[in-house]
C-alpha cells in the first residue's frame, strides 16, 4: 500500500501542476500522461482510495498534526495567535501539561478519518462487486472540463452544507436520543475547537455528520476522480483552519468567518451555526455572531478601503512625479541661461 501511495505516477498527479517550471501547455501534457499512466496501472478502487488518502494526509492530517504539536509543545507562542487565548489551547492553559484527554481526541480524530475512508472503499466494493454497478466516482483517462468541475463542486458544496445543517440541527441537537447524547458527551465535551477536532466525535456520529454530507453529494453526482480530489482538498483545508482556533487565517472572509462560527457554535452550547459555511444558517436565521453575509459586507468594505488607499498612493506618486519633472525643467533652464 505504501509503495503504491508513494509511487511516481500517484505523486506526479499532485506535484506536477504546482512544482513544474514548464509552460502551461507542457504541464497539461505531463499531467495527462501521468494521470493516464496511473489509471492504466492501478485498479479504479485503488486510485480512488489512494487519492483520497493522499489529499487527506497533505491537506488535513499533516498540517493539523503540526498545529496540534505547536499548541502542546510551545503553548506560550501558540497562545498569541489563539482566538480564545489560553482557553483555546488543547489543555485549556499554557501552564498545564498535555493530558491523556487531548491525546485521545487526536487519536480518535485519526481513527474516524480512517474509518470514513474504509467505508468509502466498502461502498465501492458493494456497488461494483455485489450489484455490478459503475463505481461511485469516475476513474477514467478522460479529463473533466474546468466548467464541469466548477459546476459539480458548487453543487456538492451546497449539498454538503444542506445535509450537514439538517443532520446537525435536527438529529444531533434535537430531542434526547442516542445521537444527541453521544454528540454531547464527545464533541461538546471540548472547551474550544483545536487542531484535529474537526474529525473528533463518536464514530457513528462522525460518519453521520462528516462523512455522509461530504461523500454522498460526490457519489450522487458521480464526480470524476480529479473533481473529487479538488473538492476534497477544499473541504480538508476548510476543516484544518476552521477547527484550529487561530486568529491568523489565509483568508479573513472565507476561512476566518468559518472559524469564528465554529468557535461560537461550541462556546455557545450549540445555539446556532450548524452548517459548515454558514449559508443555511443565514437563510434559516440560526447564525450566532457574524453571519456569512456580514463577513461578505466586511470584506467588500475592506476592499473599498484598500482601493481608496491605492488611489491615494497613486495620486501621491503622480504628484511627486509632476513636482520632480518641474524641478528638472527648472534645472535645465538654469543651465541654458
Amino acid at each position: 500500500m505504501i509503495d503504491a501511495i508513494l509511487s511516481l505516477p500517484v505523486l506526479s498527479v499532485f506535484l506536477i501542476p504546482t512544482l513544474s517550471s514548464y509552460s502551461t501547455s507542457l504541464n497539461l501534457v505531463f499531467f495527462y500522461m501521468t494521470w493516464s499512466t496511473l489509471v492504466l496501472s492501478h485498479p479504479p478502487l485503488r486510485v480512488e482510495l489512494f487519492g483520497t488518502i493522499i489529499v487527506r494526509l497533505i491537506f488535513y492530517v499533516i498540517p493539523s498534526l503540526l498545529f496540534f504539536l505547536f499548541d502542546i509543545l510551545t503553548p506560550s507562542a501558540a497562545v498569541v495567535v489563539k482566538a480564545q487565548g489560553e482557553a483555546g489551547l488543547p489543555s485549556g492553559s499554557k501552564r498545564g501539561k498535555i493530558r491523556w484527554k487531548e491525546i485521545k481526541v487526536a487519536g480518535w480524530a485519526i481513527v474516524n478519518l480512517a474509518l470514513g475512508i474504509a467505508l468509502q472503499g466498502v461502498i465501492e466494493l458493494i456497488r461494483t462487486k455485489l450489484f455490478v454497478l459503475p463505481s461511485s466516482l469516475k476513474v477514467s483517462m478522460k479529463l473533466p472540463m474546468p466548467g464541469e468541475m466548477l459546476k459539480d463542486m458548487a453543487c456538492a458544496t451546497l449539498g454538503r452544507e444542506v445535509l450537514a445543517y439538517i443532520i446537525h440541527r435536527y438529529v444531533l441537537h434535537h430531542g434526547n436520543n442516542f445521537a444527541t447524547q453521544q454528540h454531547q458527551s464527545w464533541y461538546h465535551s471540548l472547551h474550544t475547537p483545536f487542531p484535529l477536532t474537526a474529525h473528533y466525535d463518536h464514530p457513528l456520529i462522525y460518519l453521520l455528520l462528516n462523512f455522509i454530507p461530504t461523500y454522498l453529494p460526490a457519489m450522487l453526482l458521480r464526480f470524476h476522480m480529479l473533481t473529487y480530489v479538488a473538492y476534497l482538498t477544499i473541504v480538508s483545508i476548510e476543516e484544518t483552519f476552521a477547527f484550529s482556533g487561530y486568529t491568523v487565517m489565509p483568508t479573513s472572509f472565507f476561512l476566518g468567518g468559518i472559524a469564528r462560527r465554529t468557535d461560537i457554535h461550541l462556546l455557545s452550547g450549540a445555539e446556532g451555526n450548524f452548517g459548515p459555511w454558514g449559508i443555511v444558517d443565514w437563510i434559516c436565521g440560526t447564525s450566532v455572531g457574524d453571519s456569512i453575509v456580514d463577513d461578505m459586507e466586511a470584506e467588500v468594505e475592506e476592499h473599498e478601503i484598500d482601493e481608496s488607499i491605492r488611489r491615494a498612493i497613486e495620486a501621491s506618486k503622480r504628484r511627486i512625479r509632476e513636482v520632480d519633472q518641474k524641478r528638472r525643467r527648472k534645472v535645465r533652464e538654469s543651465f541654458r541661461r
